[in-house]
């Protein structure tokens, strides 16, 4: 797969509401204030046939899992534009988010209730967990792990128990916020794509509430034009050295770098 750059030339400054493919918003009032505006670096070709479920960004890497019949996890090389080491689960598991964490790769899957833990570096399976929620999306901080179910709730897990040792209830404006999926931690705030909707969520750590979104409707609709197949928008991934986010899809055919405007 070959790049395909375009630098710096796209400011979009995000307003309440505007993005969802059916106009509709499921979590509470926002306000222009709360908009987290965003500049497009560049795009790369991705894997139409990916359902994306979880991006993660490892020693200049990017690493994807996906679910449906085939699941599997990859790593997906920035340079070459292909992908490298690769472990596909058994077909009894619908495969969801991961995340990197003290040299291990963890995995969740959606209904089996039931994560992997590999070996980051070789993908060589070391362990299993389990939790009694459906398994979305996964991120970790320094102490936790950090796992959606698909509702408002963030599960806190042990890293080194694999058990869970706290919930907390995202708000939005003190409302729920329900359909959390994929998860990112980045500069200390919790990034979540909310399933069915064009929005990523940038949530307090502490106080689980939601201090602003970013409205990636512009990126659905560019997809939604070319790739009428594609799914909605899952994948989060953060390049600490060039603080650039990384965004797709469920069978998008391209991955947008992101350097959101604080």
């Amino acid at each position: 797969m070959m790049k395909n750059y375009f630098f710096a030339v796209l400011s979009i400054f995000l307003l309440a509401g505007c993005g969802d493919k059916d106009g509709t918003r499921t979590t509470g009032t926002t306000t222009e204030a709360d908009a987290l505006p965003y500049e497009i670096r560049m795009t790369l070709e991705h894997n139409p046939n990916a359902f994306t479920q979880g991006l993660v960004f490892d020693n200049d890497k990017i690493i994807e899992s996906t679910g449906g019949d085939s699941s599997w996890i990859a790593t997906y090389n920035i340079a070459s534009g292909k992908y490298e080491r690769k472990v596909t689960l058994d077909a009894a598991y619908f495969g969801e988010g991961i995340t990197v964490f003290d040299g291990k790769l963890y995995q969740l899957t959606w209904k089996s209730k039931k994560g992997f833990v590999y070996d980051a570096a070789t993908f060589k399976k070391i362990g299993e967990f389990a939790y009694n929620f459906e398994g979305w999306g996964i991120t970790h901080d320094q102490q936790h792990l950090i796992i959606s179910d698909g509702t408002d709730k963030l599960h806190y897990f042990d890293p080194s128990t694999l058990k869970e040792v706290a919930t907390k209830s995202v708000k939005n404006h003190h409302r729920k916020t329900s359909a959390l999926n994929e998860l990112e931690l980045i500069d200390g705030y919790i990034y979540a794509n909310q399933w069915q909707t064009n929005y990523m969520l940038k949530i307090d750590t502490g106080s689980a509430e939601v201090v602003q979104e970013i409205d990636l409707g512009y990126l659905a609709k560019e997809i939604a034009r070319t790739s009428p197949e594609a799914d909605v928008l899952n994948g989060i991934a953060y390049n600490p050295n060039t603080q650039e986010v990384y965004v797709t899809g469920k069978l998008w055919p391209r991955l947008y770098v992101l350097r959101l405007k604080e």
